[in-house]
């Protein structure tokens, strides 16, 4: 009986000490690519508004906020200014609605709502399918291009439901989630009555 019992007591010390090393193991790990991961994000981040919105000269991050969209997303606005002028706003937006869930999409426009560019974050949807937004919505192909068009103007909805907008083939769905994104970060920006506004004024105040 004492054998048995010893044995026990050396399991139970052999799993805390495993558990013990993992987790230190799995900590160090994380400490030591924290900060690279981070970089890396804000390298992204960083290269998506430019490609967004070209030409500023700020630094779009210094003049960050957040605004809250109807669903409840906290969408970050990031001003992209020549001088004094406003050229537009990049806006961090994304939509649940994918095929495979989140979609999260960085989208340029102009302080009255035109589409300048866009580009895709992070998303899980079918590669060569849903996958094909990165560059599908951008093509001057028939109605596929969101690029230089204003939701107030067009109707940013799939052709298959009554909207003005190609979908990508064999992906409705995904093309669906995309143009909420858009959508979401359109309205979102616009229903905000002080966001709007300064964007306004700013943007007149550099053309004066």
């Amino acid at each position: 009986m004492a054998k048995t019992e010893s044995t026990l007591v050396n399991m139970v010390l052999a799993l805390l000490i495993i558990t013990a090393v993992a987790g230190g193991s799995l900590g160090m790990v994380y400490k030591v690519t924290k900060e690279p991961i981070a970089a890396a994000k804000l390298a992204k981040q960083k290269k998506a508004i430019e490609q967004v919105v070209p030409g500023f000269d700020n630094n779009p991050t210094d003049e960050a906020y957040e605004l809250t969209s109807k669903e409840g997303f906290a969408l970050k606005v990031f001003p992209c200014k020549k001088g004094e002028e406003l050229l537009g706003v990049a806006i961090s937006t994304k939509t649940e609605k994918g095929f495979s869930g989140e979609i999260k999409v960085m989208v340029g426009m102009k302080p009255d709502g035109t589409i300048i560019n866009y580009s895709v974050l992070e998303h899980k949807e079918t590669p060569g399918l849903g996958s094909k937004m990165q560059a599908w919505f951008r093509m001057d192909k028939g109605n596929q291009s969101v690029l230089g068009k204003n939701p107030k103007t067009t109707k940013m909805v799939v052709s298959k439901d009554g909207g003005q907008v190609d979908a990508i083939t064999a992906a409705t769905i995904s093309s669906r989630a995309f143009l909420d994104a858009i959508m979401v970060a359109y309205n979102t920006y616009m229903d905000n009555t002080d966001a709007h506004s300064s964007a306004t004024t700013k943007s007149k105040g550099g053309q004066s």
